[in-house]
């Protein structure tokens, strides 16, 4: 099968959309699909395009067996309301003949990852004009947080967009997300049950589990007694981090507990500030793929902070090697929410943005050594059951194709 991906976020970038459309577009090219790809240089978690992509603007390169079309756009310093509209306009346009382009090419199935829904009229477009399968995958729903963030404002705005979006949600084909919740409410904006399909991120397990050894903590000079909690992943607004250095401060007198944020983005340097003079908060980059494993396994707890207005909107694909790892989680989220669902189950939620009460759940779980491996192992255990990821790849397009083939036996019956 010829598949045509569009997504503005893809391969180096090493986390979110990026990641996941990066290792989707490769598994299909092993499994003997077709695969090109239509996407934006590297330029997340830092907000900074790569060097090594900012000349020439447009370029086509061969990744892995896949075929990318990379077209430039334009990456605001500081992302909000306004900003980062503009930037994912920038992407929408100038990829907007790349795609039409691929027209010519004749792809079977036209895939197209959200964030940036303003790429979906395109991607709806070329699709219809080579009659391929309609495909979006929403990674979450941009709309939604930005009206519930304030990033934008204005009932009369909301009306207009929403209606937008749900008139394009129902004209695909079939339309995805990454969590259960997420499926619900794709229901409510009109998408039909049979066009909605569940399509989780996943893991590795084979790199990320369980370490052996302490190799990663001994770099960083940080004792084999010593309880590390860790927040690895991109330093988001929509995160509620702040709460990570308040809790840090409340526990500064425990020198058995060191606190490590792993991590680039726009928060950091507020973080950094907010952590400044505190002896038991750690920061440090981002780390290659090759050692993603043993850093999630230095952590003795990992944290899950979220937004209280985004929590059921997002499930943070951070979670999922997190439970690879096999440690336990604390989150910061609503307790009706799918996060919290998951989470419960083989760690402590606590309330969102509430520094005293995530400080007492690191307490609990630093002071009770068997708790803290039981909840590991179930951990683990749940990973291994719900997020592998050949078997996520396999069943979503096995699912796909058997999809097709009801539809082609429908119509030779009409």
């Amino acid at each position: 099968m010829r598949i045509l991906i569009y997504s503005a976020n893809f391969a180096p970038e090493p986390t979110g959309i990026g990641k996941y459309s990066g290792e989707m577009a490769w598994w299909l090219a092993e499994h003997g699909h077709e695969v090109r790809v239509v996407c934006a240089p590297p330029y997340y978690p830092a907000w900074q395009i790569d060097e090594k992509y900012r000349w020439p603007l447009f370029r086509r390169e061969q990744w892995r067996g896949v075929d990318v079309w990379r077209t430039p756009l334009w990456v605001p310093r500081a992302p909000k309301g306004l900003t980062r509209i503009l930037h994912l306009l920038s992407f929408a346009i100038s990829s907007f003949p790349v795609m039409l382009w691929q027209i010519l090419w004749r792809p079977d199935m036209v895939l197209t990852v959200a964030p940036a829904f303003m790429c979906a009229p395109a991607g709806l477009l070329t699709a219809w004009l080579c009659r391929a399968k309609r495909w979006l995958h929403l990674q979450d729903f941009e709309v939604d947080v930005a009206f519930s963030m304030g990033l934008l404002r204005g009932r009369f705005l909301r009306r207009i967009i929403l209606r937008m979006e749900r008139s394009l949600l129902r004209r695909f084909d079939t339309v995805s997300t990454i969590s259960w919740r997420m499926i619900q409410h794709l229901l409510s904006k009109g998408v039909l049950a049979g066009k909605a399909r569940y399509f989780p991120n996943w893991v590795d397990l084979a790199r990320i589990k369980p370490p052996k050894n302490g190799g990663f903590r001994a770099q960083l000079g940080i004792a084999p007694d010593v309880i590390v909690v860790l927040f690895s992943g991109t330093l988001s607004g929509k995160q509620g981090l702040m709460v990570i250095p308040e809790a840090a401060k409340l526990l500064v007198s425990r020198r058995d507990i060191v606190f490590v944020v792993c991590g680039d983005g726009v928060m950091k340097p507020q973080l950094e500030s907010a952590a400044a003079g505190l002896a038991n908060v750690r920061f440090m980059p981002l780390q290659p793929s090759g050692r993603v494993s043993d850093m999630l396994g230095m952590a003795d707890i990992h944290l899950l902070p979220q937004s209280p207005d985004a929590s059921d909107l997002v499930l943070p694909s951070k979670l999922c090697g997190m439970l690879a790892s096999g440690r336990p989680v604390i989150a910061t989220c609503r307790s009706e929410t799918e996060i919290s669902e998951i989470v419960s189950r083989c760690g402590l939620v606590v309330a969102p943005e509430n520094s005293a009460e995530l400080a007492r759940a690191i307490t609990r779980l630093a002071d009770n050594p068997p708790v803290r491996a039981a909840l590991g192992r179930r951990a683990r255990r749940f990973a291994e059951e719900n997020f592998e990821r050949e078997a996520v790849l396999n069943h979503v397009f096995a699912a796909g194709a058997e999809d097709d083939e009801a539809a082609a036996s429908n119509d030779a019956v009409a």
